[in-house]
């Protein structure tokens, strides 16, 4: 899968939920009419999907909240499917524990793709070491921290002013006056907030149907 670079509202609009890939400037329910067929100006006709239809339209949800082209998530799965434990609860804590999905979820970013941004420019601290690896992986104690340039960006800020007036997940710690966080523990299938179900994902790559 290379990268997507065409409108946003058209991906949310055939996953038929919010992919969180609108930023805080151009809000999605504003901008993208849910009850449209991608390309279309009529509503949506909805067909029943198969068991296999629901499997992979799943996995491509994944794949678009976390930004990811299929090579990437296939290591991922393949990564947690080698893990002891749940498979499925192995991939979501694969996924949220991604740098640039944490400093989004901390609310220093707009988008995972902004978070990406700002660390491929070097913007981010891990544990006080430079890290412009969005895909590194952070472990419970790591803190992340925007470097000084970062802290004066007007987008940044913005992001920060509005992520104080929402909802900060509750396996993170974020100090916004320090401009850091910490990672408390790693986050179980309960607490992230879309109604995903990974264990489709897991049937779909194990030839489940």
């Amino acid at each position: 899968m290379s990268k997507y670079t065409g409108p946003k509202c058209r991906l949310a609009r055939r996953e038929k939920i919010d992919l969180e890939l609108k930023s805080g400037i151009t809000s999605l329910a504003n901008k993208c009419d849910m009850n449209k067929k991608p390309g279309s100006t009529g509503a949506v006709s909805f067909k029943r999907e198969s068991l296999y239809g629901t499997q992979l339209r799943t996995k491509q949800k994944l794949k678009r909240i976390y930004g990811m082209r299929e090579k990437q998530f296939k290591l991922k799965y393949l990564a947690a499917k080698n893990m002891k434990g749940d498979t499925s609860s192995n991939l979501i804590h694969g996924l949220e524990a991604r740098l640039d999905n944490v400093v989004y979820r901390m609310g220093f970013a707009y988008t995972r793709a902004h978070a990406r941004q700002i660390i491929n420019h070097k913007g981010i601290l891990l544990n006080e070491g430079t890290c412009n690896i969005p895909s590194a992986l952070v472990k419970v104690g790591d803190v992340i921290k925007l470097r000084q340039k970062t802290t004066t960006h007007p987008y940044v800020l913005d992001a920060i002013t509005r992520a104080k007036s929402g909802k900060i997940m509750p396996w993170l710690n974020v100090d916004y006056d320090h401009f850091s966080g910490v990672v408390v523990e790693l986050p179980d299938r309960s607490r992230i907030l879309h109604d995903i179900n990974p264990q489709l994902v897991v049937e779909l790559y194990s030839g489940k149907r």
